[in-house]
């Protein structure tokens, strides 16, 4: 804001008075345009070398080493496309867990919106045309502001001010000291004298002509400058208007063809929108390497595999994969020798993957059709023939903006042994509508009421006790499997209510062959968050735990699980501190987990406090059955040394009861962050777990970890 004083007319010359013109904060210089690299390269690269001297229940193996290494790789290229790089790779000398290795190359059109977010963000919307016309209206603005402070120069400088006052001295007071001196009657004196005053308002008229001159050209810049501050200010808040639509367009946009209709309206530079970015926008995702497949309940949903994957939905839809089955959801850490499986499929149909859409599915491969407690026996020959084959229909109508519901039907091929013994082949058993037992449903319903902010979800599928599906391992009956749920925020989103019921749907390749399909799992969890006051929330639901019953057979057992825990974050006389306190009630048998979750209550209370470079940490448990007790207590201290170090200890004490054993450990740590290296990181830890005769043995764990993000 710059303020121009002017004197105005006709008061005195020495009186001035304020004109405000205001300067718009917008950009000063047109946009440079610069020269984008080809890659931009983002990421980062951990190492993990973790030691383990026994390893927890129910697994009994000693002088465990694990390798890690992955990468993750955010790569731009041209500044317009998006890719993703995973690489990891993990080896150990356990005999139980898998290795596992795996490269993925990733595009997806939500990493594409993203980066159109962060440009959007970052944009002065307008051509180089529109900004140079803004160039030349603020250069106007300048030159007339230029003019207006000359002028006001010129009315109010001493100098110009001296001379008028001199100018009137010797055209007034001279000649009237010439008639003085002459000594004339006053009648000449006066009458000499109205000349000299007439003379001298002549020059007064003309410097009062100039100054009201002056004043008219100090009116007209002063409204031109008004009209055009008031353009100027047009101009940018319709570039601001343009940039809200855009950003508002890419969050608010229901589908990738709603986007990119709104985009193409908007006559947006190429720095923002690249070639093909309807296209790009249609493709939901593209993976090469270990690739996710999650497409329908009755098909393939959490499997990952090693091949490629791929969605395009323009407003039709077109998706295939193909690969070696990796492992499936739950299904990747016991190491043991499995049947080689493979999947194949392409989807086909109609609309789009968030609104009405009609598709229809053809999958096949070669899968473990049965969990590994209901294999076949030793007594088989020869190896079953593991290949699959179905076809599925699903359909997707949205009711409204905050309701809809999703339908499927689906037929497979027999399993093995039924095609062995009716002699017919994958494709023959497949399309055969003589027999109904390998065919499928699924229904799932969705809803959200604004009014109260519920959250719903339900569903229902029935299964053929012949149907095979890369979601399903047979158990030779049919199956049924529902589930609801629902979400409820109260006062005013302070308190969270979550429930869940559900049967049949915990599928597992561990599951024990005696587990009951029609059992009822229930949960609930409530949450209360309140600025100033503690976290607090409150879990009843099914947890599980895996255990080794001989050298190739394994189970999953079933428990209840209570939960709760409170959480406050907080400072008490300048000091910052944070306080934990959780208990855990555990509804199982003793046979579910050796000994020491057995029906236990186990409690906890940590404290931790926030001194500058130090961090002190200290805590309390317990765990209780109707065996023994279980008491705990530690303390920690992290000291940061300097901002690229950092060192840490603590000391840990247990008392079980039962045999009065008193049993002590320790922990270690140490950071060092190099630069332009990276940062190291170390650990060592003294802790027990559960041995024999329901006593704990010592357990020494060790961990190096390299990070690099760059």
């Amino acid at each position: 804001m710059l303020v121009v004083p002017l004197p105005p007319y006709p008061a005195d010359y020495e009186t001035v008075r304020g004109l405000v013109i205001r300067r718009s904060r917008g950009p000063q210089a047109l946009p440079v345009i610069s020269r984008k690299p080809f890659l931009t390269v983002h990421g980062n690269i951990v190492y993990d070398l973790y030691y383990q001297s026994n390893v927890d229940t129910p697994y009994l193996e000693k002088e465990l080493y694990q390798h890690t290494l992955q990468t993750s790789l955010e790569i731009t290229i041209r500044d317009q496309y998006p890719l993703r790089v995973a690489f990891t790779t993990q080896r150990g000398n356990s005999a139980l867990f898998r290795d596992i290795t795996g490269l993925n190359l990733q595009y997806s059109n939500r990493d594409f919106k993203n980066a159109l977010l962060l440009k959007a963000q970052k944009w002065e919307p307008g051509t180089l045309e529109e900004w140079g016309e803004l160039a030349q209206l603020k250069q106007r603005i300048e030159e007339r502001i230029k003019e207006l402070n000359r002028l006001k120069r010129w009315k109010t400088s001493p100098s110009q001010i001296q001379m008028l006052v001199e100018a009137r001295e010797r055209e007034l007071y001279g000649r009237l000291k010439d008639s003085l001196s002459a000594r004339g009657s006053l009648m000449d004196s006066l009458q000499k004298y109205m000349p000299a005053r007439d003379k001298a308002d002549s020059v007064s008229d003309l410097l009062r002509e100039r100054y009201a001159a002056a004043a008219r050209q100090v009116d007209s810049l002063q409204q031109e400058l008004v009209a055009w501050e008031r353009l100027y200010q047009q101009k940018q808040q319709a570039f601001g208007a343009r940039k809200q639509q855009l950003m508002t367009a890419i969050m608010n946009s229901r589908n990738n063809k709603e986007l990119a209709d709104s985009l193409a309206t908007m006559n947006l530079p190429d720095t923002i929108l690249p070639d093909g970015y309807r296209s790009l926008l249609a493709v939901r995702s593209v993976g090469i390497g270990r690739t996710m497949v999650d497409y329908s309940e009755l098909t393939a949903r959490n499997v990952t595999i090693t091949g490629v994957q791929a969605e395009y939905n323009p407003s039709y839809y077109i998706a295939f994969a193909t690969g070696a089955v990796d492992y499936r959801f739950r299904d990747f850490i016991v190491n043991e020798n499995r049947v080689r499986q493979y999947l194949n499929i392409v989807r086909v149909g109609t609309g789009m993957k968030e609104g009405n859409n009609i598709i229809l599915s053809f999958y096949t491969g070669k899968k473990q059709v049965y969990n590994f407690n209901t294999a076949p026996g030793n007594n088989i020959t020869e190896a079953p023939d593991y290949k699959i084959m179905g076809v599925s229909l699903e359909g997707r109508w949205q009711l409204n903006k905050h309701n809809y519901i999703i339908g499927e039907a689906a037929k497979s091929s027999m399993p093995y042994y039924v095609r062995s013994a009716h002699d017919q082949g994958l494709g023959a058993s497949m399309v055969s509508l003589n027999d109904h037992s390998n065919e499928a449903f699924a229904v799932t319903a969705c809803s959200f009421i604004p009014a109260t902010g519920t959250r719903i979800s339900a569903m229902f599928k029935r299964m053929g006790a012949n149907f095979q599906s890369f979601n399903l391992y047979t158990s030779g009956s049919a199956q049924t499997a529902w589930m609801v749920k629902a979400d409820q925020p109260l006062f005013k989103q302070q308190l969270t209510l979550s429930g869940a019921v559900r049967q049949n749907v915990y599928t597992s390749v561990f599951e024990n062959a005696a587990y009951r399909s029609n059992t009822i799992f229930k949960s609930i969890q409530a949450t209360f968050r309140r600025k100033h006051w503690p976290v607090l929330s409150l879990g009843y639901f099914p947890s599980s735990q895996l255990m080794k019953l001989s050298e190739d057979k394994y189970v999953e057992n079933l428990f209840y699980t209570l939960v709760a825990t409170a959480s406050h974050f907080y400072r008490y006389q300048g000091i910052t501190m944070n306080t934990i306190f959780s208990g855990t009630k555990f509804y199982n048998h003793q046979t579910d987990s050796n000994f020491v979750y057995f029906n236990s209550t186990n409690l906890l209370l940590n404290q931790t406090v926030f001194l500058g470079k130090f961090t002190l940490n200290g805590g309390l448990s317990s765990a209780v059955n109707q065996d023994y007790a279980l008491y705990g207590i530690d303390g920690s201290m992290q000291y940061k040394i300097l901002t690229w170090l950092e060192i840490g200890g603590g000391i840990k004490y247990n008392y079980q009861t039962e045999y009065n054993l008193q049993q002590t450990g320790y922990s270690a740590n140490a950071r060092v962050n190099i630069p332009k290296i990276g940062e190291v990181a170390l650990m060592a830890d003294k802790g027990f777990v559960p041995g024999v005769d329901r006593q704990l043995v010592p357990n020494k764990t060790g961990r190096i970890t390299y990070t690099k993000i760059f």
